[in-house]
């Protein structure tokens, strides 16, 4: 007895933890997207017995739609596709098995198998689920013309079911491929991708293992990465920005002179300054880029080049015009005092950000983190982890 419970424990699948307000999310959308299927199909093709409300594919393509909505096998080509393809199939099956019945004594098992056989490959070919057992035909042209309506019919209906659902219950759906960004504008990869666990590596894997696996990999990177950060934190003793932060922050407000802002940039050998309203909640940000791109110098074009316009810059300030609202970066991003380094290290490096204010529940300013302070926590976490 002691050996047969974990022989039995071997067949529970190892599924990863999921809430019961999800699960509950999944059942609710599809109970309702199958209601809605039914009533629509009914109102849409009759109620002539000869056509099926529902065929059987739409249990488990609701399963797909609701719980695992950025599957590949959820996206609207493989629901509408796979089951359209597989019904056609089946339905011209069953005709041709209906023909030789009066010579075959065991017909209905063999139909039954043929029917599951040749609909497998243009179902996993379309990554949809396997048409059922539908309604009869009299005649191989009518049954065709009525697995056809039905499969499409009811796909669509529970697609447009789901598509509704999941996104008002904050559900991204359809799935769509992430549109790569990078703040420089160039062939190279963001600075996260040039370490660890890539999308190259994980395509490279599964093409090892040759299985299709219920999801997209877009989504398998953001989860290694995900644990990625969640394992430096845990090396890292959950460091906050509370404990690398500047508290001593400059900051200017909006209708501050940018020719005052710059004097601040100076004096203090800053190169960022919060931009902070009448209750010090940061409304915005003013850097040197802002003032290199932005700002109004007054100048004839005399001159050209990035080095023309830094010597220009240096030397006088009096001919700056404008005010700190007129080029500051808005919105903008920040951090809190609790935020884990380990959370914002990818952020800063991805999005090209030298300065992240540090704001209470209230948006009050009450910090300010570098590149440099990161770079120097980092440094300290690595030491501590040699000894």
């Amino acid at each position: 007895m002691s050996s047969v419970i974990p022989f039995i424990k071997r067949f529970v699948p190892g599924l990863a933890p999921v809430s019961l307000g999800e699960r509950l999310r999944a059942s609710i959308g599809a109970l309702i997207g199958i209601v809605v299927t039914g009533l629509i199909a009914g109102l849409a093709l009759g109620s002539s017995s000869d056509i099926p409300l529902l065929i059987a594919p739409m249990g488990a393509s609701a399963v797909l739609l609701f719980a695992a909505p950025t599957s590949p096998l959820a996206q609207p080509r493989s629901i509408i596709g796979g089951n359209t393809i597989a019904a056609l199939i089946r339905g011209d099956l069953r005709a041709l098995y209906r023909q030789s019945d009066a010579g075959c004594g065991n017909s209905g098992r063999a139909r039954n198998l043929g029917d599951d056989g040749a609909a497998l490959p243009a179902s996993t070919q379309w990554r949809g689920g396997l048409d059922g057992r539908i309604g009869r035909a009299r005649d191989p042209v009518g049954r065709l013309w009525i697995c056809g309506v039905a499969g499409l019919v009811n796909s669509i209906l529970l697609l447009l079911a789901a598509l509704l659902f999941n996104n008002l219950t904050g559900r991204r759906y359809p799935h769509l491929a992430p549109i790569p960004a990078h703040p420089h504008h160039t062939a190279d990869p963001l600075p996260t991708g040039r370490l660890g666990v890539t999308q190259a590596d994980i395509s490279a894997v599964l093409a090892q293992y040759d299985l299709v696996l219920p999801v997209a990999t877009d989504d398998l990177e953001d989860i290694l990465h995900r644990a990625e950060i969640r394992a430096y934190d845990r090396r890292s003793g959950g460091v906050t920005c509370a404990d690398i932060m500047s508290r001593d922050v400059q900051s200017v407000g909006p209708k501050t002179s940018l020719r005052e802002a710059l004097r601040h940039l100076r004096e203090h050998h800053i190169k960022a300054l919060p931009v902070v309203d009448l209750d010090n909640k940061v409304i915005g940000i003013l850097t040197q880029t802002d003032l290199l791109d932005k700002a109004d110098w007054g100048m004839s074009a005399t001159g050209s080049g990035l080095g023309w316009r830094l010597r220009s810059i240096s030397n006088s300030d009096r001919r700056l015009k404008g005010k700190v609202e007129d080029i500051m970066s808005a919105p903008v991003k920040a951090a809190r005092p609790d935020t884990h380094i380990a959370q914002i290290v990818p952020f800063m490096a991805d999005a090209g950000l030298h300065h992240l204010p540090v704001v209470d529940e209230d948006g009050r300013l009450v910090g300010m983190v570098t590149q440099s302070d990161v770079m120097a926590a980092m440094f300290a976490v690595s030491l501590d982890n040699a000894t």
